[in-house]
Protein backbone atom coordinates (compact mmCIF):
# COMPACT_ATOMS: atom_id res chain seq x y z
CA UNK A 1 0.00 0.00 0.00
CA UNK A 2 1.15 3.53 -0.70
CA UNK A 3 1.96 5.59 1.99
CA UNK A 4 -0.28 8.70 2.07
CA UNK A 5 1.74 11.43 2.54
CA UNK A 6 1.50 14.24 5.50
CA UNK A 7 3.24 16.99 4.91
CA UNK A 8 2.54 20.69 4.88
CA UNK A 9 2.52 22.17 1.88
CA UNK A 10 0.36 22.19 -0.92
CA UNK A 11 -0.17 20.20 -3.83
CA UNK A 12 -2.71 22.31 -5.49
CA UNK A 13 -2.57 23.89 -8.93
CA UNK A 14 -1.91 27.87 -9.73
CA UNK A 15 -5.24 28.68 -9.99
CA UNK A 16 -5.82 28.66 -6.62
CA UNK A 17 -3.10 31.66 -6.06
CA UNK A 18 -4.97 33.04 -8.44
CA UNK A 19 -8.12 32.78 -6.56
CA UNK A 20 -10.92 34.92 -5.69
CA UNK A 21 -9.62 34.84 -1.86
CA UNK A 22 -6.54 36.51 -3.40
CA UNK A 23 -8.72 39.61 -4.32
CA UNK A 24 -10.30 39.56 -0.72
CA UNK A 25 -6.89 39.77 0.56
CA UNK A 26 -5.56 42.48 -1.62
CA UNK A 27 -8.39 44.23 -1.35
CA UNK A 28 -8.40 44.42 2.46
CA UNK A 29 -4.62 45.43 2.69
CA UNK A 30 -3.42 41.80 3.62
CA UNK A 31 -0.88 41.10 0.66
CA UNK A 32 2.78 42.28 1.37
CA UNK A 33 5.25 43.08 -1.15
CA UNK A 34 6.69 39.84 -1.43
CA UNK A 35 2.88 38.16 -2.37
CA UNK A 36 2.25 36.48 0.97
CA UNK A 37 -0.99 36.87 2.73
CA UNK A 38 -0.53 38.34 6.48
CA UNK A 39 -3.35 38.50 9.68
CA UNK A 40 -4.86 41.59 9.84
CA UNK A 41 -3.18 44.57 11.74
CA UNK A 42 -5.93 44.02 14.07
CA UNK A 43 -4.63 40.51 15.02
CA UNK A 44 -1.08 41.38 14.90
CA UNK A 45 -1.31 44.30 16.57
CA UNK A 46 -3.37 42.07 19.40
CA UNK A 47 -1.02 39.58 19.70
CA UNK A 48 1.46 41.96 20.20
CA UNK A 49 0.04 43.66 22.88
CA UNK A 50 -0.50 39.87 24.52
CA UNK A 51 3.13 39.25 24.07
CA UNK A 52 4.59 42.54 25.45
CA UNK A 53 1.82 42.90 28.07
CA UNK A 54 1.48 46.47 26.99
CA UNK A 55 -2.36 48.19 27.48
CA UNK A 56 -4.58 47.07 24.36
CA UNK A 57 -6.11 50.34 23.15
CA UNK A 58 -5.84 48.86 19.49
CA UNK A 59 -9.14 46.18 19.13
CA UNK A 60 -12.58 47.77 19.87
CA UNK A 61 -14.82 46.07 22.01
CA UNK A 62 -15.36 46.41 25.40
CA UNK A 63 -13.68 44.96 28.57
CA UNK A 64 -17.04 44.66 30.59
CA UNK A 65 -20.32 43.14 29.48
CA UNK A 66 -23.74 45.02 28.89
CA UNK A 67 -26.65 45.00 31.10
CA UNK A 68 -27.07 41.87 33.50
CA UNK A 69 -30.83 41.51 33.10
CA UNK A 70 -29.98 41.22 29.30
CA UNK A 71 -27.92 38.23 29.77
CA UNK A 72 -30.02 37.17 32.34
CA UNK A 73 -33.31 37.41 29.49
CA UNK A 74 -30.40 35.04 27.24
CA UNK A 75 -29.80 32.74 29.88
CA UNK A 76 -33.72 32.51 30.32
CA UNK A 77 -34.26 31.86 26.54
CA UNK A 78 -31.63 28.89 26.99
CA UNK A 79 -33.07 27.04 30.02
CA UNK A 80 -36.99 27.63 27.76
CA UNK A 81 -35.78 25.87 25.01
CA UNK A 82 -34.44 28.92 22.40
CA UNK A 83 -32.08 26.29 21.04
CA UNK A 84 -32.71 25.68 17.79
CA UNK A 85 -32.79 26.99 14.37
CA UNK A 86 -35.29 30.30 14.67
CA UNK A 87 -37.40 31.95 11.58
CA UNK A 88 -35.28 32.37 8.54
CA UNK A 89 -36.02 36.24 8.49
CA UNK A 90 -35.31 36.19 12.78
CA UNK A 91 -37.79 36.04 15.56
CA UNK A 92 -40.70 37.98 15.58
CA UNK A 93 -40.73 39.41 18.49
CA UNK A 94 -37.38 40.67 17.73
CA UNK A 95 -38.10 42.01 14.00
CA UNK A 96 -41.18 43.57 16.11
CA UNK A 97 -39.21 45.37 18.35
CA UNK A 98 -36.58 46.54 15.87
CA UNK A 99 -39.79 48.32 13.94
CA UNK A 100 -40.88 49.81 17.28
CA UNK A 101 -37.18 50.76 17.39
CA UNK A 102 -36.79 52.65 14.26
CA UNK A 103 -40.01 54.26 14.80
CA UNK A 104 -39.35 55.36 18.35
CA UNK A 105 -35.97 56.87 17.66
CA UNK A 106 -36.70 58.26 14.19
CA UNK A 107 -39.99 58.07 13.17
CA UNK A 108 -39.67 55.66 10.83
CA UNK A 109 -42.44 52.44 9.92
CA UNK A 110 -41.71 49.18 8.68
CA UNK A 111 -43.09 45.87 8.12
CA UNK A 112 -41.87 43.83 10.26
CA UNK A 113 -43.23 40.42 7.87
CA UNK A 114 -41.45 42.06 4.83
CA UNK A 115 -39.31 45.26 5.74
CA UNK A 116 -36.70 43.94 8.62
CA UNK A 117 -33.98 40.75 8.15
CA UNK A 118 -31.76 39.41 11.07
CA UNK A 119 -28.30 39.09 10.78
CA UNK A 120 -25.25 37.90 12.27
CA UNK A 121 -23.92 40.50 13.16
CA UNK A 122 -24.02 43.96 11.35
CA UNK A 123 -20.88 42.53 9.26
CA UNK A 124 -23.03 39.90 7.74
CA UNK A 125 -25.78 42.60 6.97
CA UNK A 126 -23.38 44.75 5.00
CA UNK A 127 -22.14 41.52 3.39
CA UNK A 128 -25.33 40.42 2.37
CA UNK A 129 -26.03 43.51 1.15
CA UNK A 130 -23.54 43.54 -1.62
CA UNK A 131 -23.39 40.27 -2.30
CA UNK A 132 -26.69 40.66 -3.07
CA UNK A 133 -27.01 43.93 -4.75
CA UNK A 134 -23.73 44.38 -6.93
CA UNK A 135 -21.77 42.37 -8.94
CA UNK A 136 -18.42 42.69 -11.84
CA UNK A 137 -18.62 46.14 -13.64
CA UNK A 138 -20.52 47.50 -10.67
CA UNK A 139 -19.31 50.51 -8.85
CA UNK A 140 -19.65 50.80 -4.72
CA UNK A 141 -18.80 53.95 -3.03
CA UNK A 142 -17.55 54.07 0.22
CA UNK A 143 -15.90 56.84 2.15
CA UNK A 144 -12.11 56.78 3.42
CA UNK A 145 -10.82 55.53 5.66
CA UNK A 146 -13.36 52.42 5.72
CA UNK A 147 -14.09 49.51 8.04
CA UNK A 148 -11.62 46.60 6.48
CA UNK A 149 -14.77 44.37 5.80
CA UNK A 150 -16.07 46.60 3.11
CA UNK A 151 -12.83 47.00 0.51
CA UNK A 152 -13.20 42.98 1.37
CA UNK A 153 -17.07 42.20 0.28
CA UNK A 154 -17.11 44.26 -2.86
CA UNK A 155 -13.77 42.35 -3.80
CA UNK A 156 -15.76 39.06 -3.13
CA UNK A 157 -18.93 40.72 -5.54
CA UNK A 158 -15.83 41.19 -8.05
CA UNK A 159 -17.03 44.66 -7.71
CA UNK A 160 -14.63 47.67 -7.84
CA UNK A 161 -14.63 49.55 -4.47
CA UNK A 162 -14.45 53.53 -5.46
CA UNK A 163 -13.73 56.35 -2.52
CA UNK A 164 -14.49 59.68 -1.19
CA UNK A 165 -11.73 60.92 1.35
CA UNK A 166 -12.88 62.48 4.66
CA UNK A 167 -10.36 65.57 5.35
CA UNK A 168 -9.45 66.53 8.90
CA UNK A 169 -9.98 69.85 10.18
CA UNK A 170 -10.87 71.99 13.56
CA UNK A 171 -14.64 70.70 13.19
CA UNK A 172 -13.67 66.83 12.69
CA UNK A 173 -13.27 64.43 9.58
CA UNK A 174 -15.52 66.27 7.08
CA UNK A 175 -16.40 64.63 3.30
CA UNK A 176 -15.72 66.83 0.23
CA UNK A 177 -18.76 67.37 -1.47
CA UNK A 178 -16.92 68.22 -4.47
CA UNK A 179 -15.14 65.13 -4.51
CA UNK A 180 -18.13 63.21 -3.76
CA UNK A 181 -20.27 64.21 -6.70
CA UNK A 182 -17.12 63.56 -8.91
CA UNK A 183 -17.15 59.87 -7.46
CA UNK A 184 -20.76 58.94 -8.80
CA UNK A 185 -21.36 57.74 -12.23
CA UNK A 186 -23.35 55.58 -14.22
CA UNK A 187 -22.21 52.66 -12.70
CA UNK A 188 -22.60 53.39 -9.28
CA UNK A 189 -24.89 51.13 -7.58
CA UNK A 190 -24.32 51.15 -4.12
CA UNK A 191 -23.47 54.21 -1.67
CA UNK A 192 -22.12 52.04 1.77
CA UNK A 193 -22.11 54.97 4.35
CA UNK A 194 -20.90 54.49 7.90
CA UNK A 195 -22.02 57.44 10.51
CA UNK A 196 -20.99 57.65 13.42
CA UNK A 197 -18.14 56.67 11.31
CA UNK A 198 -15.45 54.09 12.01
CA UNK A 199 -12.33 54.59 12.40
CA UNK A 200 -12.32 58.70 12.47
CA UNK A 201 -15.51 58.98 14.85
CA UNK A 202 -17.10 61.93 12.72
CA UNK A 203 -20.75 61.74 12.54
CA UNK A 204 -21.76 63.08 9.11
CA UNK A 205 -23.91 66.07 9.10
CA UNK A 206 -27.49 66.65 7.96
CA UNK A 207 -26.29 69.00 4.84
CA UNK A 208 -23.28 66.02 4.09
CA UNK A 209 -26.44 63.01 3.99
CA UNK A 210 -28.20 65.48 1.67
CA UNK A 211 -25.71 65.58 -0.52
CA UNK A 212 -25.18 62.06 -0.71
CA UNK A 213 -29.18 61.47 -0.91
CA UNK A 214 -29.31 63.78 -3.94
CA UNK A 215 -26.23 62.46 -5.82
CA UNK A 216 -27.71 58.48 -4.87
CA UNK A 217 -31.37 59.86 -6.38
CA UNK A 218 -29.58 61.21 -9.43
CA UNK A 219 -27.78 58.26 -10.26
CA UNK A 220 -30.38 55.60 -9.26
CA UNK A 221 -27.94 54.10 -6.62
CA UNK A 222 -29.20 52.22 -3.44
CA UNK A 223 -27.50 53.77 0.06
CA UNK A 224 -26.55 51.71 2.27
CA UNK A 225 -25.81 52.86 5.80
CA UNK A 226 -24.42 51.13 8.43
CA UNK A 227 -25.30 52.54 11.93
CA UNK A 228 -23.73 50.01 14.70
CA UNK A 229 -22.75 53.48 16.44
CA UNK A 230 -26.33 55.26 16.31
CA UNK A 231 -26.71 56.09 19.79
CA UNK A 232 -23.09 56.43 20.83
CA UNK A 233 -22.83 60.09 20.00
CA UNK A 234 -21.52 63.17 22.09
CA UNK A 235 -21.62 66.77 22.40
CA UNK A 236 -25.06 66.99 21.09
CA UNK A 237 -24.01 65.71 18.20
CA UNK A 238 -27.19 64.46 15.82
CA UNK A 239 -27.38 61.12 14.07
CA UNK A 240 -29.84 61.12 10.96
CA UNK A 241 -30.84 57.86 9.43
CA UNK A 242 -30.68 58.68 5.17
CA UNK A 243 -33.68 56.83 5.41
CA UNK A 244 -35.26 59.79 6.81
CA UNK A 245 -34.42 61.84 4.03
CA UNK A 246 -36.75 63.05 1.52
CA UNK A 247 -37.65 60.72 -0.69
CA UNK A 248 -34.87 58.53 0.61
CA UNK A 249 -36.88 55.42 2.41
CA UNK A 250 -37.29 53.64 -0.77
CA UNK A 251 -33.67 53.30 -1.71
CA UNK A 252 -32.26 53.13 1.67
CA UNK A 253 -31.08 49.79 3.36
CA UNK A 254 -30.72 50.51 6.92
CA UNK A 255 -28.09 48.37 9.38
CA UNK A 256 -27.89 48.21 12.85
CA UNK A 257 -26.95 45.79 15.98
CA UNK A 258 -26.77 44.96 19.27
CA UNK A 259 -23.09 44.88 19.64
CA UNK A 260 -21.89 48.32 20.44
CA UNK A 261 -25.12 49.82 21.94
CA UNK A 262 -25.26 46.98 25.07
CA UNK A 263 -22.06 46.24 24.55
CA UNK A 264 -22.47 42.36 23.66
CA UNK A 265 -20.21 41.91 20.79
CA UNK A 266 -20.16 38.69 20.45
CA UNK A 267 -23.70 37.65 20.51
CA UNK A 268 -23.21 39.04 16.63
CA UNK A 269 -26.93 40.10 16.35
CA UNK A 270 -27.62 42.50 13.31
CA UNK A 271 -30.31 43.80 11.40
CA UNK A 272 -31.40 45.13 7.96
CA UNK A 273 -34.52 47.32 7.70
CA UNK A 274 -35.88 48.60 4.60
CA UNK A 275 -37.80 48.33 1.20
CA UNK A 276 -39.87 44.69 1.22
CA UNK A 277 -37.89 44.16 -2.32
CA UNK A 278 -34.39 45.38 -1.44
CA UNK A 279 -34.64 43.29 1.50
CA UNK A 280 -36.15 40.24 -0.10
CA UNK A 281 -32.75 40.57 -2.23
CA UNK A 282 -30.60 40.55 0.89
CA UNK A 283 -32.41 37.73 2.60
CA UNK A 284 -32.17 35.55 -0.58
CA UNK A 285 -28.59 35.48 -0.16
CA UNK A 286 -28.25 36.00 3.86
CA UNK A 287 -30.32 32.36 4.02
CA UNK A 288 -26.72 31.12 1.91
CA UNK A 289 -24.81 32.54 4.33
CA UNK A 290 -24.71 31.62 8.07
CA UNK A 291 -28.73 30.63 7.34
CA UNK A 292 -30.09 31.96 11.00
CA UNK A 293 -28.10 32.69 14.33
CA UNK A 294 -28.15 33.43 17.95
CA UNK A 295 -31.90 32.20 18.89
CA UNK A 296 -31.44 32.13 22.48
CA UNK A 297 -30.19 35.50 21.85
CA UNK A 298 -32.86 37.22 19.78
CA UNK A 299 -35.31 37.36 22.57
CA UNK A 300 -33.04 38.44 24.78
CA UNK A 301 -32.14 41.43 22.52
CA UNK A 302 -35.96 41.98 21.34
CA UNK A 303 -36.84 42.76 25.07
CA UNK A 304 -34.09 45.24 25.18
CA UNK A 305 -34.73 46.83 22.46
CA UNK A 306 -38.48 47.43 23.51
CA UNK A 307 -37.50 47.92 27.33
CA UNK A 308 -35.88 51.92 25.95
CA UNK A 309 -37.88 53.63 28.40
CA UNK A 310 -36.76 51.35 31.71
CA UNK A 311 -33.24 49.77 32.78
CA UNK A 312 -31.95 49.34 29.04
CA UNK A 313 -32.43 52.93 27.56
CA UNK A 314 -30.95 53.74 31.44
CA UNK A 315 -28.04 51.82 30.52
CA UNK A 316 -27.62 52.73 26.75
CA UNK A 317 -27.63 56.94 28.05
CA UNK A 318 -25.14 55.90 30.59
CA UNK A 319 -22.95 54.59 28.50
CA UNK A 320 -23.16 57.02 26.18
CA UNK A 321 -22.52 59.40 29.32
CA UNK A 322 -19.82 57.23 30.42
CA UNK A 323 -17.86 56.76 27.09
CA UNK A 324 -18.11 60.80 26.81
CA UNK A 325 -16.29 61.18 29.74
CA UNK A 326 -13.93 58.12 29.20
CA UNK A 327 -13.15 60.27 25.45
CA UNK A 328 -11.84 62.99 27.45
CA UNK A 329 -9.53 61.16 29.27
CA UNK A 330 -7.89 59.43 26.83
CA UNK A 331 -7.89 62.47 23.98
CA UNK A 332 -6.14 64.61 27.04
CA UNK A 333 -3.74 62.05 27.59
CA UNK A 334 -2.76 61.60 23.82
CA UNK A 335 -2.53 65.46 23.35
CA UNK A 336 -0.35 65.74 26.68
CA UNK A 337 1.75 62.89 25.40
CA UNK A 338 2.24 65.43 22.05
CA UNK A 339 -0.02 63.65 19.81
CA UNK A 340 -2.36 66.05 17.46
CA UNK A 341 -6.07 64.53 18.07
CA UNK A 342 -9.41 65.63 16.64
CA UNK A 343 -12.12 65.13 19.14
CA UNK A 344 -14.68 62.62 18.01
CA UNK A 345 -18.35 63.09 18.69
CA UNK A 346 -19.55 59.97 17.99
CA UNK A 347 -18.19 55.89 18.28
CA UNK A 348 -16.10 54.75 20.69
CA UNK A 349 -12.40 55.77 18.51
CA UNK A 350 -10.26 58.50 18.23
CA UNK A 351 -7.42 59.61 15.57
CA UNK A 352 -4.46 60.56 16.76
CA UNK A 353 -1.65 62.07 15.00
CA UNK A 354 1.88 61.21 15.30
CA UNK A 355 3.76 64.01 12.99
CA UNK A 356 3.98 66.25 15.69
CA UNK A 357 6.00 63.60 17.91
CA UNK A 358 8.40 62.95 14.94
CA UNK A 359 6.37 59.94 13.53
CA UNK A 360 5.36 60.09 9.71
CA UNK A 361 4.43 56.36 10.03
CA UNK A 362 1.37 55.22 11.62
CA UNK A 363 2.27 51.63 11.10
CA UNK A 364 5.37 51.77 12.19
CA UNK A 365 4.72 53.80 15.54
CA UNK A 366 2.19 51.19 16.49
CA UNK A 367 4.48 48.36 16.07
CA UNK A 368 7.19 50.50 18.09
CA UNK A 369 4.53 51.71 20.78
CA UNK A 370 4.81 49.07 22.89
CA UNK A 371 9.02 49.43 23.29
CA UNK A 372 8.15 52.94 23.52
CA UNK A 373 4.93 53.29 25.73
CA UNK A 374 3.68 49.68 26.62
CA UNK A 375 0.56 50.80 24.17
CA UNK A 376 -0.70 49.36 21.21
CA UNK A 377 -2.58 51.03 18.65
CA UNK A 378 -3.92 50.43 15.17
CA UNK A 379 -2.80 52.66 12.11
CA UNK A 380 -5.45 54.35 10.03
CA UNK A 381 -3.26 53.75 6.69
CA UNK A 382 -5.34 49.73 7.43
CA UNK A 383 -8.97 51.32 6.62
CA UNK A 384 -7.33 52.58 3.77
CA UNK A 385 -6.90 51.67 0.05
CA UNK A 386 -2.70 51.14 -0.37
CA UNK A 387 -1.49 54.23 -2.01
CA UNK A 388 -4.20 56.45 -2.05
CA UNK A 389 -4.52 60.16 -1.44
CA UNK A 390 -6.13 59.84 1.73
CA UNK A 391 -4.14 56.72 2.99
CA UNK A 392 -1.06 59.27 2.18
CA UNK A 393 -2.34 62.02 4.30
CA UNK A 394 -3.06 59.71 7.08
CA UNK A 395 -0.16 57.87 6.99
CA UNK A 396 0.83 59.50 10.61
CA UNK A 397 -2.07 58.98 12.54
CA UNK A 398 -3.06 55.92 15.08
CA UNK A 399 -6.64 55.08 15.76
CA UNK A 400 -7.35 54.43 19.69
CA UNK A 401 -10.46 52.77 21.37
CA UNK A 402 -11.85 54.32 24.92
CA UNK A 403 -14.11 51.65 25.48
CA UNK A 404 -12.13 50.12 27.95
CA UNK A 405 -12.54 50.66 32.22
CA UNK A 406 -11.69 53.73 33.20
CA UNK A 407 -8.57 52.25 35.20
CA UNK A 408 -6.93 50.92 31.91
CA UNK A 409 -7.25 54.31 30.08
CA UNK A 410 -5.12 55.98 33.08
CA UNK A 411 -2.67 53.39 32.72
CA UNK A 412 -2.63 53.84 29.24
CA UNK A 413 -2.34 57.36 29.64
CA UNK A 414 0.39 57.17 32.04
CA UNK A 415 2.28 55.42 30.02
CA UNK A 416 1.72 57.11 26.60
CA UNK A 417 3.63 59.88 28.75
CA UNK A 418 6.65 58.19 27.99
CA UNK A 419 6.71 59.62 24.49
CA UNK A 420 6.75 63.10 25.66
CA UNK A 421 9.85 64.45 24.13
CA UNK A 422 11.06 61.55 22.30
CA UNK A 423 10.03 61.84 18.63
CA UNK A 424 10.95 59.14 16.60
CA UNK A 425 14.74 59.04 18.13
Amino acid sequence: MTPQRTGTGSEVGPWFQAGRWRDVARAAGLVSADGDVRPTVFAEMSALAARTGAVNLGQGFPDVDGPAHVAQAAVAAILAGHNQYPPGAGTPELRRAVVLHQERYYGLSHDPETEVLVTAGATEAIAATVLALVGPGDEVLTLEPFYDSYAAVIAMAGAEHVTVGLTAGVDGFRLDLDALAAAFGARTRLVLLNSPHNPTGTVLSRAELEAVARLATQWDAVVVTDEVYEHLTYDGAEHVPVATLPGMAGRTLTISSAGKTLSFTGWKIGWVTGPAELVAAVRTVKQFLTYVSGAPFQPAIAAALVDADGATGEYVRGLAVSLAARRDLLCDGLVAAGFGVVVPRGTYFVVADGAGLGFEDGADLCRRLPDLAGVVGVPVSAFCRAGSTTAEALRPRVRFTFVKRQDVLVEAVTRLGRLTGRGSR
